[in-house]
């Protein structure tokens, strides 16, 4: 009996509201616990969260509510 692989996709976000280093381990933190999530990398520099993730699993629109909640405002990127 063999798995279906889930299928991973990634996923970049805009966010803004964090000034420092200890936000963006916050995102980590919250993001990378969703069920689905399969790794994440906040890009301080240029407000990016880039995220892997089982889009089966887990929606966009369920990772920008995940980092609402985290305090920041977040939505899809454009590039």
């Amino acid at each position: 009996m063999s798995a279906i692989a889930p299928t991973i996709t990634h996923t970049s976000l805009r966010a803004e509201g964090f000034s420092c280093p200890s936000c963006v381990a916050k995102i980590e933190k919250q993001v990378g616990r969703v069920p689905g999530v399969t790794a994440v990398t906040v890009k301080f520099a240029s407000a990016r969260i880039e995220i892997e993730h089982d889009a089966s699993t887990v929606s966009v629109e369920e990772l920008i509510a995940v980092v609402a909640k985290a305090g920041y405002s977040a939505r899809l990127a454009a590039f």
